[in-house]
């Protein structure tokens, strides 16, 4: 599926863009592993999240739904999981793929689990290492790849892991396994990442213990069921802050938006830029920060994007390099060479699309450098990868003639009613 984004307009509306998925894959994690019945609403009906629910029904766990985004999980407890009866396919999901592996690594139970041809592709020896390290058994394929079978285990040790990476997957990885090891399992950052995981299980009436860059659990507790809102998701609203940001004469609100402050780094460099966004009616629903989000179009400037808000804005920077192009001057990334270990390279598709259109654009090792200025149309290749085809269609609004982008039909996992919303905010988008 392609996507044919034509050139011009403005944005207008009041929008709700889909639920959080980090949220989303960690409501049905906990529910599933919690004792009693956890009902969800706000869940993001996406490929990705999904996946991870037909894996814990692949493993007996009774779920209703989704609906509307409703869904209802009856708990099995942490050791009620049942082995499935094959391997569990999680897609193009890296994040079940992560989290499910620690959850995994306590179960009496071996386990495969496979991808599809990207996913396949991702690192998992980031996962498989600090599992080693606490005992567990973990096969993975040449190069650290997919698939990752992991087997069962007499019992887990509780280490205390210090990230080589700022990784939320792997942060959350451990944790979950430490909820099945003996004694406490803690684990260190090197630069803040997502924290819904810890905010969660609290959530659940787990404990999580947070000291400076450290989280920790204790083994051996357990889960008790709750109600859970998932709030939209902040990297789905991010495309359309950008839209309206760039497109003359846009004024839109985001509403019932998660600003988790380890999320927050879209609003954060967009500011620096010189975005007109402001926050309206920030509230707390389930542990998670939320506010309706005001976006008013602005002239950009081209900034050096600080690298403390790299980890805060990692899935966001397709559509920010979209803002630098549209920018006066020159910006800078450094600082962000997990970019290209995503569901693409995305430095490299990036600069190649912005480099098509006639956007001054060099990729670096750990970055990029863009020239803000006119761009023209063309044919771009999204690699497959959802943020960047959506990014593109957001591209159009500022370009001097169509943009066609190639390979989109991975826009599902993370936002189905996409070009919908889209279109109905004010581009002209559509599928051909």
């Amino acid at each position: 599926m392609d996507f044919l984004a034509k050139p011009g307009g403005s944005l207008s509306g009041t929008l709700r863009v889909p639920g959080d998925k980090s949220i989303s894959h960690r409501s049905i994690m906990l529910g599933a592993l919690a004792e009693g019945t956890t009902r969800v609403e706000g869940f993001l009906e996406g490929e990705d999240a999904l996946a991870t629910l037909n894996a814990f029904r692949a493993m007996g766990v009774s779920i209703q739904g989704p609906e509307q985004g409703c869904v209802t999980i009856e708990g099995v407890g942490l050791h009620g999981l049942k082995p499935p009866a094959g391997e569990l396919y999680v897609g193009n999901s890296g994040t079940s793929m992560r989290l499910l592996a620690g959850l995994l690594a306590g179960q009496d139970f071996s386990v495969t689990m496979t991808g599809d041809a990207s996913l396949s592709q991702r690192p998992m020896e980031r996962v498989a290492k600090p599992l080693r390290l606490m005992g567990v058994e973990v096969q993975t394929e040449a190069g650290g790849r997919p698939p990752l079978t992991i087997k069962n285990n007499a019992g887990l040790k509780a280490i205390d892991y210090v990230l080589p990476m700022a990784s939320a997957q792997v942060k959350s990885c451990v944790l979950l396994a430490g909820l099945y090891a003996e004694g406490k399992t803690s684990v260190t950052e090197p630069a803040p990442t997502r924290d819904h995981t810890e905010r969660m299980l609290n959530g659940f009436g787990y404990a999580v213990t947070v000291q400076g860059a450290t989280a920790s659990v204790e083994g051996g507790g357990k889960l008790t069921a709750m109600a859970i809102d998932v709030p939209a998701d902040i990297s789905s609203a991010a495309f359309f802050m950008v839209a309206a940001s760039i497109a003359p004469g846009s004024d839109i609100t985001l509403i019932h938006v998660g600003i988790n402050p380890t999320r927050i780094g879209v609003i954060n460099i967009l500011k620096l830029m010189g975005a007109d966004i402001s926050l309206l009616n920030e509230r707390d629903i389930g542990g998670e920060p939320v506010a309706d989000i005001r976006v008013r179009s602005a002239d950009l400037k081209g900034i050096h994007i600080p690298e403390q808000q790299v980890p805060l804005a990692i899935d966001e920077f397709p559509v920010l390099f979209i803002a630098a192009a549209c920018a006066e001057g020159k910006t800078v990334l450094t600082g962000a060479e997990e970019l290209r270990v995503k569901e693409s390279d995305r430095i490299q598709a990036m600069a190649d699309g912005l480099n098509t259109l006639g956007v001054n654009a060099e990729a670096t090792a750990d970055g990029i450098v863009i020239e803000g200025g006119d761009y023209g149309g063309g044919t771009v290749n999204s690699h497959h990868d959802h943020r960047i085809a959506m990014a593109f269609a957001v591209a159009a609004l500022r370009a001097s003639a169509p943009i066609t982008i190639e390979g989109c039909d991975n826009v599902a996992t993370s936002f189905p009613n996409f070009v919908e919303l889209a279109s109905t905010a004010g581009l002209q988008l559509e599928q051909c």
